[in-house]
């Protein structure tokens, strides 16, 4: 006696008969609705009165369209209903058997058409699983790059940015002075006497001196402005729309704030800064890179440490003797 078919398959039947019946009605109503919106949306309120031949043939049209619709419909639900009853007769353990076993045209269609579910099953499996570790790998690319682009551009040390983007911001700022002749200033200063603290405290010391330094630049930067440590003990300040004036206040500014702050390890710290600015330090017009106006700040830099340190020295000026 056959046993009857298995639950899962039967199921699997019904469900594939419902998605057949659900595809024959959205295939068969979609088009004859969207037809008639066509039809006495735009095509009648056209016609004149007189138009009667016309009028009869688009409704003809419309009725032997539908009228093929259904019978199509037919033959698909009608396939449906095979499939759908090959599915539960697989889940018949003795007629599997006895179908499978057969070597007439029955047993050849019931064997590829088991072989063709397994394979689909496994594709499906296998492109979920595809998918998954697409998407997991699409994140995970994400992740790094948005972490890479974060480490790429700052000091391990102090979380300032780094020489590189200080260069790239610095290159784009020159490059709108250009457009709109606004000004734009590079502040880079030094510590003073920062080997001795080396020696004294070890690189912890040091380190910890660059982070306090850090802080401070960042407290008493405008938000706009680019604070890099550029390298060493030596830090570079981009200053946004600021004229040569205004850097040179900023710079005096930062220089006191230095000398006067209370350092964690009791020890005096003083900095020189340099200045240059465009469009003031631009001997030619048109003509000045960053490296050129750079290098023109750590030149006025340079001359603070030997005019006696712990000063500002705007490029083209001399250094104050310090008292």
């Amino acid at each position: 006696m056959p046993s009857e078919a298995s639950p899962d398959v039967a199921f699997a039947g019904r469900r594939l008969k419902r998605k057949v019946l659900l595809a024959l009605a959205l295939s068969s109503v979609l088009p004859l609705l969207v037809l008639t919106y066509v039809v006495h949306g735009f095509v009648l309120p056209a016609l004149h009165a007189s138009e009667t031949v016309a009028f009869y043939g688009l409704t003809a049209l419309l009725l032997s369209t539908m009228l093929a619709m259904i019978g199509g419909g037919y033959i698909i639900w009608d396939l449906g209903r095979t499939v759908a009853r090959m599915a539960e007769l697989m889940g018949n353990q003795t007629n599997v058997a006895g179908l499978v076993t057969r070597s007439d045209e029955v047993g050849t269609l019931m064997k590829s058409f088991s072989s063709m579910l397994t394979t689909i099953e496994q594709q499906t499996t296998d492109i979920n699983n595809f998918a998954t570790r697409l998407d997991s790998a699409y994140k995970e690319l994400e992740a790094t790059n948005a972490k890479l682009k974060e480490t790429s551009f700052k000091d391990d040390v102090t979380g300032l940015y780094n020489r590189r983007f200080f260069t790239l911001r610095f290159e784009e700022e020159i490059s709108r002075f250009r457009r709109f002749n606004h000004p734009a200033s590079v502040v880079v200063l030094d510590l003073d006497g920062f080997k001795s603290v080396n020696d004294e405290l070890g690189h912890a010391g040091g380190d910890e001196t660059l982070r306090e330094v850090a802080q401070i630049l960042v407290k008493h930067s405008r938000g706009i402005n680019v604070v890099s440590r550029y390298g060493g003990d030596e830090f570079a300040i981009l200053l946004v729309e600021t004229s040569k004036a205004g850097a040179r206040l900023y710079a005096d500014r930062i220089r006191q704030i230095i000398a006067t702050h209370p350092f964690p390890h009791g020890k005096p710290v003083t900095a020189s800064f340099g200045v240059a600015s465009l469009p003031d330090d631009e001997p030619t017009p048109g003509t000045a890179t960053s490296d050129d106006l750079f290098r023109a700040a750590d030149e006025a830099l340079y001359t603070a440490k030997r005019a006696g340190k712990n000063q500002v020295v705007a490029a083209g000026q001399p250094a104050e003797p310090v008292g």
